[in-house]
């Protein structure tokens, strides 16, 4: 979107200091018009991760939990019990890997290699974890009901 109408000349060139020409200053934003610490963007975002991260290893502790309350029995106990064992230990590297992120200064281009290497592992653990979880899901994993003695 323009900030404002082109102003054009009779032969529809832009006229200079109109908005659209290549010399022209870039518009004033207020606060926008300072450059964006990309640590800061970065690091803040991980962070946002590594809550989602922490939401999830908290759901599948639950979930292992009510699987092993269920007890051997259950027909995807084991399944169940693997599954969400990957997950959490998956989720743990995940949150490891996220605070060496972190870690390392953006504005260093000798640790860009290093940081897209470790931004594309981090990527792909997430879409195991997810894969995992769509697995833990499909087994279903349900609290078990206690029996009063009204249901014997």
């Amino acid at each position: 979107m323009d900030s404002g109408p082109e102003e054009l000349e009779l032969n529809g060139d832009l006229r200079p200091g109109s908005p659209g020409f290549p010399d022209a200053p870039p518009p004033q934003w207020g606060w926008r018009t300072r450059s964006i610490n990309v640590n800061h963007y970065t690091n803040k975002k991980s962070a946002a991760e590594s809550m989602l991260d922490i939401a999830l290893l908290m759901a599948n502790a639950s979930q292992l939990k009510a699987v092993i309350d269920q007890g051997s029995s259950f027909a995807f106990f084991v399944p169940l019990v693997v599954l969400i064992s990957i997950s959490l230990v998956l989720q743990i590297g995940v949150g490891v890997l996220l605070i060496f992120l972190v870690k390392y200064d953006l504005n260093n281009p000798a640790k860009h290699a290093k940081l897209d290497f470790l931004n594309n592992l981090a990527t792909g653990l997430v879409f195991i974890i997810v894969v995992v979880n769509i697995f833990i899901t499909a087994f279903g994993v349900q609290k078990s009901v206690p029996i009063t003695a009204s249901q014997q």
